[in-house]
């Protein structure tokens, strides 16, 4: 526990942003629009953990994230003359489906900005909860700016994403749900993008402290190309950080929110990382055993635990925070969540370029019982001599030790296999 944790342990009114009374007020508000969403016991993750790990559901939440009860809370709290303006957003996805669904149930007009590349699901969707869509921009930070300047010149209000004291409140109401469902809960897992959400659950639960007579844990975590809050964290202020490609897209925020950030600073015991292998793995075993569909962005809690990053001593939450994934990416995060957990494998052979060697290859593969899905054929690999010819094969295996008796099984038969990449 940190320093500036146990201070705020002792002094919990210190902290920054909404009182433990408005989170519980922001959560009787959005108890209209959001729905108590299932508490699912993993038994599979009790067994990584070695502890009760229960999945709270947010996946199932309407609009398919948390995002509606920190957007449902800030709009309700909007004068006459403002809802009169009408609201503007810019998101490419959870945040845009919350304002849009908060702005029909409050009867406000809601204008979204939306990047041009932005997934035809999600598109959709917004669309479909009554706001108009504006696409603007290649990337967020231009259609942040479109927004900006709409807002300026119409006078419609901006509902951030994650820096507001009502947005925060909103989403601290999981804190509550959360200890409703599971009383005796040690520590609480929460994906990180601005700090929304883990601002919220994590100023609930140092609030309730004295309440409660004990602390509950609470651990973070991003996506490692997009991890602005490890070096803010060691500046002590918010720092910038530039973002590289992650499949967490929902989570890939450069710059920690101001708000965000001082709660997290005091109340927030731990900030940790995970790679999009680690993420597109778990997202495969909250199919598989859990038969949750979740965003990367929701599935990266659990992608610490199957890291081994989670040191956890009692019953345990983890929170997946959406479930808004576009079906062709999640085709993709799939066969990399395969490969990761090495049931998908990708080999490539060089072979003399006479009959019968794709025979036997196919033989020895077949002996090891893997099973081929795909083969390509080339004479132009790069290194291959004149008398060579190259085949590529996808195989689905049963994890790491048949992925390497199938490996073995080809090079005693003299074969020289290159495992690639999916």
């Amino acid at each position: 526990m940190s320093s500036r944790r146990r201070e705020a342990a002792a002094s919990v009114t210190e902290l920054p942003g909404p009182s433990l009374a408005e989170i519980r007020r922001a959560r009787e508000r959005a108890s209209v629009v959001a729905v108590v969403t299932p508490m699912e016991e993993s038994r599979f993750l009790s067994e990584v953990l070695g502890a009760p790990v229960h999945l709270k559901a947010e996946n199932l939440q309407r609009t398919g994230s948390y995002k509606i009860r920190g957007a449902y809370n800030r709009l309700s709290q909007l004068t006459d003359d403002e809802r009169a303006r009408g609201v503007v957003a810019a998101s490419a996805g959870n945040h845009a489906q919350g304002v849009a669904l908060a702005a029909r149930e409050l009867g406000i007009r809601a204008t979204i900005f939306m990047p041009l590349g932005v997934a035809l699901p999600k598109l959709q969707a917004t669309r479909n909860y009554g706001a108009e869509v504006v696409l603007h921009g290649h990337v967020v930070d231009e259609t942040l700016q479109a927004a900006a300047e709409f807002a300026e010149r119409t006078g419609a209000v901006v509902i951030p994403p994650f820096d507001h004291p009502d947005v925060v409140a909103g989403q601290g109401g999981l804190a509550l749900e959360i200890l409703e469902q599971v009383p005796d809960v040690a520590t609480v897992v929460v994906p990180i993008g601005g700090g929304g959400l883990i601002a919220g659950v994590a100023s609930a639960f140092a609030q309730l402290e004295p309440e409660l007579g004990r602390r509950v844990r609470v651990i973070g975590v991003q996506a490692a190309n997009a991890a602005a809050y490890p070096p803010s964290l060691a500046a002590g202020a918010p720092t910038a950080i530039t973002t590289g490609p992650t499949i967490a897209d929902g989570i890939a925020v450069g710059r920690p929110g101001e708000l965000n950030f001082a709660i997290v600073r005091d109340a927030v015991d731990r900030v940790v990382t995970v790679d999009d292998d680690d993420t597109a793995r778990a997202l495969v075993v909250l199919l598989e055993r859990a038969k949750l569909v979740v965003e990367p962005a929701g599935a990266v809690g659990v992608a610490a635990a199957l890291s081994d990053q989670l040191d956890v001593d009692g019953p345990t939450v983890i929170l997946l925070s959406g479930g808004n994934i576009d079906p062709m990416v999640m085709e993709r995060v799939i066969s990399r969540g395969l490969a990761a957990s090495h049931r998908y494998l990708k080999v490539n052979i060089p072979l003399p370029d006479r009959p019968g060697q794709l025979a036997r290859i196919a033989e020895l593969i077949a002996e090891a019982n893997a099973n081929v899905v795909e083969v390509l054929h080339t004479r132009h690999g790069f290194g291959l001599q004149i008398s060579e010819v190259e085949i590529e094969i996808h195989m689905e295996t049963r994890g790491a030790e048949h992925a390497e008796l199938v490996l073995r099984r080809l090079r005693d038969a003299g074969y020289r296999p290159r495992v690639d990449p999916v």
